[in-house]
């Protein structure tokens, strides 16, 4: 592993640490956590959140940049 390398690794690195802080920043005002067939119970003393299609749309997005960016 040369200098480009680790180079190229600690830019990617940065970006996902930027992208992830500015959805932690945004928090509830972002649709994540609230799409159609993102499950949610609510109990009396308990609440439960699933977000299945949220993490699939996460995924998704992330594999596609992932893809343009890394590719050689």
């Amino acid at each position: 592993m040369d200098s480009t390398d680790v180079g190229r690794l600690l830019i990617v690195a940065g970006i996902l640490v930027a992208v992830v802080g500015g959805f932690l920043a945004l928090g509830r005002r972002l649709p994540f956590g609230s799409l159609p067939g993102d499950l949610s119970f609510k109990g009396s003393n308990v609440s439960v959140s699933i977000p299945i299609v949220s993490c699939i749309a996460v995924s998704v997005v992330l594999t596609v940049l992932l893809n343009i960016f890394l590719r050689r």
